[in-house]
């Protein structure tokens, strides 16, 4: 008898744990744009370059670290990324010219990988029913949620008290700790004996061959566009493009007094809406077409990016896009991750999928990458938002191809 994969496992609480602390550090990286350039004395691009480069080290990394844990087992692959996060995060606390924060990010970007999606969602993914495995994936990537929901805050938080290097120690500290939850992290193989005898290899060019991976792997580019420059430039964008929060209003009466506390509040309550759409993403993908579920989350947000930035930018309109967009936000990983072991099994999910997000960190990186750039060209983030809308047009129309049926039965 299968086991429910909804069900509070070790594995499923060892997962979502680790997920939450990654992602929490990570999507807090933002909060540091205005504290490191001001210091310095740097241009915007500068430390967004770093945070880019952080998001392509995580795309090359994923793939690498999901064939690693399938090679020599998912623990010792993750106390690599804790390890290499950790290191990566101190070296950064030391840096002070831009190419040192640069170069230090690919560590980070590399540990977020060890300790992120490919890797966690494979474990989770094996340790599931099939009938359960999209709900199970959806609430470990709801955690990523509640990491982010307390990151940029806890990171505003500490730098009332701390310097940004000594926040940055703090956290490589959290990403140690990981390390000690990983003796319950123990998954079952799931596989057919087919899939077992199949080499990584094989798997891999039957993959690159079919149209629908390709499709996939395109798809992804614009989520990781929308995300990484959401993430890395929001809270600059709000402290600086963002109308004065009124005194005595809603926002000043539950301790939001400033804009900068504003761009933090917001990435948190995207991390909070996301929450319960990935969960219904989760769900839904258990019943109705993952292809067609995409489509529909990535048209929401091409609709939910242009509204927002044709209409004045207010206190009111940012909580607004963050509640709307933090329902899309993260609900394309459980159907992406789900689709990609349904069309090419479990066996090598980790390695498969870590390609397909590849494309989402080659969005991620020129997102923020160009954030920066055009910021510091145009003085705005106006052109970065419509290219983000145009991209997610094009994800919303190329998943509509893609053949949903298991490879195995289409080649049989």
């Amino acid at each position: 008898m299968s086991r429910p994969a909804a069900s509070l496992t070790p594995v499923l609480v060892v997962g979502c744990t680790i997920i939450m602390v990654s992602f929490a550090i990570r999507a807090s990286f933002g909060v540091f744009q205005i504290p490191v350039a001001e210091e310095f004395g740097w241009a915007r691009s500068e430390f967004s370059l770093a945070i880019a480069i952080q998001n392509l080290a995580w795309g090359i990394g994923q793939p690498i670290f999901g064939a690693i844990a399938e090679k020599i087992g998912d623990r010792r692959a993750i106390v690599m990324g804790a390890l290499t996060y950790a290191a990566g995060m101190v070296l950064t606390a030391w840096s002070t010219t831009p190419l040192e924060h640069q170069l230090y990010a690919w560590l980070v970007g590399f540990g977020i990988a060890g300790t992120g999606f490919g890797v966690i969602l494979a474990v989770v993914g094996r340790a599931a029913s099939d009938e359960n495995r999209s709900m199970a994936l959806a609430i470990t990537t709801a955690a990523g949620s509640m990491g982010q929901m307390v990151g940029a805050p806890v990171a505003e938080w500490l730098l009332s008290f701390l310097s940004w290097q000594n926040t940055f120690i703090v956290f490589a500290v959290a990403i140690l700790s990981l390390v000690l939850t990983l003796p319950m992290l123990r998954a079952p193989e799931p596989a057919s004996r087919a899939e077992l005898e199949e080499s990584l290899g094989a798997i891999l060019v039957k993959a690159f061959r079919d149209p629908s991976y390709t499709l996939i792997f395109l798809g992804f580019f614009s989520c990781g566009y929308q995300l990484a420059f959401i993430t890395a430039h929001f809270p600059a964008f709000v402290t600086e493009m963002c109308g004065p929060i009124q005194p005595g209003g809603l926002l000043h009466g539950i301790g939001i007094t400033t804009t900068s506390a504003l761009g933090a509040v917001s990435i948190a309550l995207i991390g909070a809406a996301n929450i319960g759409g990935t969960l219904m993403a989760g769900w839904a993908g258990k019943y109705y077409s993952k292809k067609y579920l995409l489509t529909g989350i990535y048209a929401g947000r091409t609709v939910i990016a242009a509204a927002f930035i044709l209409a004045p930018i207010t206190p009111t309109s940012v909580l607004i896009f963050s509640v709307t967009m933090g329902a899309l936000w993260l609900a394309t990983v459980p159907l992406t991750s789900g689709l990609v072991a349904h069309i090419y099994g479990l066996r090598y999910m980790g390695t498969l999928y870590g390609i397909v997000f590849l494309s989402h960190q080659i969005g991620g990186f020129l997102g923020v990458w160009l954030g920066g750039r055009m910021y510091d060209a145009f003085g705005d983030y106006t052109m970065v938002w419509w290219i983000g809308v145009g991209v997610g047009a094009f994800s919303a129309v190329v998943h509509l191809p893609v053949r949903e049926r298991p490879l195995g039965a289409r080649l049989a």
